[in-house]
């Protein structure tokens, strides 16, 4: 790790807005948050937004260091004495004391610091923006930062209809991601669970540079189904990062931009299921299904298997030249699993509909269903992998007009069944191998409800990681083939740079 005088300087150059220090459980050690307090007192660092105000220190960790904590921060004379008036010491900083993020090793609290993060930035933060102060005179409801009015429609709209979501919004600077799910904590005891990550250096215009440098050439290309010089692409991604407010005017730079799409999304959900985890160093009796399950998916509580609905948001996502290409990006980018139903905010509205729900929820639910959003279908994911070609899964599904079809999915392809009505519902039917899961069990049967949207709805027995070919020039051939079958583009294989 670093040594203490190295931890200092970085400290310093990071600027940020609020610091939330945290550590231990009530009544145990103080040495160690108190040792943190030292080290950050010690580097002195000034706000990102400048002199004018003390920054803001959120202390949530054991009760019993509150004290040291306090001394920590507090202004000292140049013997090291704390300077006090009125009795009280002055503090360098503006400390907040709320309640502890791991009281006990068993149990966390943390909505009080939710809370208070969410109070200063509106107070710190939000307040600096110009004419903030004429727009509180304006409203008679709390102003709202985005992602936590976007997250509450989420959540709220979860909740109604007893259902696990998850949410995306991309935009130029940042990835949000929200995820409402039922979950069993422990002891057989279901709770619902809302988690919120904010992925500030991914964006498609401001931050496009950095999807780049985190995904990297490889995983970016993956998604190109033609040759394309990495200098070309580094050129395209640094006009767009200087001029943000462009779009893409040719078919190649459209399938480049969504490239980059689907790893700044995949980028932020991997960081969003790293947030949405059990608590560290709790021992419980597993059964021998949780206990394969969570050295699979890293103990988050996001289970793809049990998800209902995935909602996508930004730009890129909601004016795609096509609806396919929205559903397309989602599919690669969040890997569904089971059965999910897929849908788009029509015209970035979930964010005012967060802070309506607070005010006239009722309201705000049915604007979502009616005006928002814009479904786009359901996908059938079969989890599993074998080799291309052999068969992952029979199929039927009676349409809602009295057709039926039935055929069997093969590894590797993908289908779309496009003539299925918005909202029309349907019952599907899937026998996987062996091999395979849908939601029951590896090699068993299931049946289950899907709805139509505008795009259709779509198979997707490409396995789960996606079983893309090493071979660059069969896995471009696969990428065309399955930009046909999801008629995301017009014919790609004309396109040169």
């Amino acid at each position: 790790g670093r040594l203490p005088h190295e931890r200092i300087d970085r400290i310093r150059r990071l600027r940020p807005d609020m610091i939330l220090l945290s550590g231990g459980v009530d009544g145990g050690t103080t040495k160690h948050v108190a040792d943190m307090a030292d080290l950050i007192a010690a580097a002195d660092p000034k706000p990102r937004l400048g002199h004018s105000y003390q920054l803001p220190v959120i202390y949530a960790g054991n009760v019993d260091a509150r004290g040291k904590v306090k001394h920590a921060f507090a202004k000292k004379d140049a013997s090291g004495d704390v300077i006090t008036a009125n009795g009280e010491p002055e503090m360098a900083v503006a400390l907040f004391e709320v309640d502890n993020l791991r009281p006990t090793l068993e149990s966390e609290n943390l909505q009080p610091s939710r809370a208070k993060i969410q109070d200063l930035f509106e107070e710190h933060v939000m307040a600096q923006a110009p004419g903030y102060d004429k727009l509180l005179k304006w409203v008679n409801a709390p102003v709202m930062p985005t992602p936590a009015a976007m997250g509450y429609i989420i959540d709220t709209i979860a909740r109604k209809n007893d259902m696990n979501v998850i949410g995306v919004d991309i935009g130029g600077a940042t990835t949000d991601v929200f995820s409402s799910f039922e979950v069993d904590t422990g002891g057989g005891v279901e709770e619902r669970l809302f988690n919120r990550s904010v992925s500030a250096n991914l964006g498609m215009s401001y931050s496009i540079s950095n999807v780049m440098a985190e995904a990297g050439w490889e995983n970016v290309m993956r998604w190109v189904p033609f040759d394309v010089d990495e200098q070309f692409l580094r050129d395209q991604i640094k006009n767009k990062m200087i001029r943000p407010t462009t779009i893409p005017q040719s078919l190649a730079s459209l399938v480049l931009e969504q490239a980059l799409a689907r790893e700044a999304l995949r980028l932020a959900f991997a960081q969003h299921k790293l947030l949405a985890t059990g608590l560290k160093g709790v021992q419980r009796v597993k059964s021998l299904d949780e206990v394969f399950a969570e050295a699979a998916d890293e103990a988050t509580f996001i289970k793809m298997l049990d998800l209902d609905l995935l909602v996508g948001s930004g730009g890129v996502l909601s004016h795609a030249p096509r609806r396919n290409q929205s559903m397309h990006m989602m599919l690669d980018a969040f890997l569904p699993e089971g059965f999910t139903f897929l849908g788009v905010d029509s015209i970035f509205m979930m964010p005012h509909l967060g802070v309506l729900a607070q005010v006239n929820p009722e309201a705000a639910e049915q604007v979502f269903d009616r005006d928002c959003m814009i479904y786009l279908g359901s996908a059938v994911c079969p989890v599993g992998q074998t080799r291309f070609g052999d068969q992952v899964m029979d199929y039927s599904v009676t349409l809602p007009d009295g057709r039926s079809e039935s055929g069997t999915l093969k590894y590797g392809e993908l289908k779309l069944i496009d003539d299925f009505p918005v909202g029309a519902e349907a019952s599907f039917e899937a026998k996987p191998t062996k091999r395979f899961d849908v939601g029951n069990g590896p090699g068993r049967a299931a049946t289950r409800k899907v709805r139509g949207g505008v795009v259709g709805l779509v198979l997707d027995g490409r396995g789960r990681p996606i079983g893309l070919n090493p071979d660059a020039g069969a896995r471009r051939k696969q990428l065309l083939e399955w930009g046909a079958a999801m008629n995301s583009y017009a014919d790609l294989s004309q396109v040169n740079l």
